[in-house]
């Protein structure tokens, strides 16, 4: 029997480190492939890039910015999503103090501050209290981050900051959905994915605590079995 493909999208300064448990544990039921999110800085044409990536129908699952590209392929091409697996994100256009502080960064990485900006900003924002004292998933954090790098940092968000406000698509999702949300998650609350677990046909929402935004780093192996255990009540038997 031919597995079914499922995307992974990385959020804002991630690459496949983030999924690696997901990848190890879902792969006896799905093809999975990580894509790079960091390649264009218009969101339509990093959509576009990921489509480009698979062919056929397949599963889609994004983190933060991932998902946020995952709503986009959704307005392109909604027939090709079959699936549809979203922790951590955000369906609203940037907030005011959102757009400034992304605009900071930016400044920040463009005068070589970079390792400021990861190091001393986002991997303590990012994190749950506790998960940050950790010196391993610190590591792990900024390897990612370094493995990015400034420039696709700059086109992360330069396209993120772009992107249209997405309340009146949730509607029209017609695949079998899966909500995921860290419940000490500062940067895309909870009450986010109860708002968005509303609006989506079908949704299902999972909230796993403690866990800040990283949800896939901070609680693997409840991620994991979480998506195995939904992922297999939508299979026929």
């Amino acid at each position: 029997m031919t597995r079914e493909t499922l995307v992974l999208i990385p959020g804002t300064l991630c690459d496949g480190t983030l999924f690696a448990h997901q990848v190890a544990g879902l792969s006896g039921l799905a093809d999975c492939r990580v894509a790079d999110s960091s390649v264009a800085d218009e969101l339509g044409a990093q959509a576009e890039a990921v489509l480009a990536g698979v062919t056929g129908r397949f599963s889609l699952l994004g983190l933060s910015y991932g998902g946020i590209i995952a709503f986009e392929i959704l307005r392109r091409a909604p027939e090709r999503v079959s699936r549809l697996i979203l922790l951590n994100t955000n369906f609203r256009q940037p907030s005011d103090s959102t757009r400034a502080n992304q605009e900071r960064w930016v400044g920040m990485t463009c005068l070589g501050r970079f390792e400021a900006v990861t190091t001393d900003i986002l991997t303590d924002l990012m994190l749950h209290p506790d998960h940050a004292k950790d010196p391993a998933l610190r590591a792990a954090v900024l390897g990612m981050a370094r493995s990015v790098g400034p420039e696709g940092f700059v086109r992360q968000v330069k396209a993120q900051l772009g992107r249209p406000d997405s309340r009146a698509d949730l509607a029209n999702i017609t695949c079998p959905t899966l909500l995921i949300a860290g419940q000490e998650d500062r940067v895309c609350p909870v009450l986010l994915h109860e708002e968005m677990a509303a609006l989506i046909p079908r949704a299902k929402l999972e909230v796993i605590g403690p866990c800040g935004h990283l949800s896939t780093l901070e609680q693997p192996e409840r991620v994991t079995r979480c998506i195995r255990t939904w992922w297999l009540d939508q299979t026929p038997h």
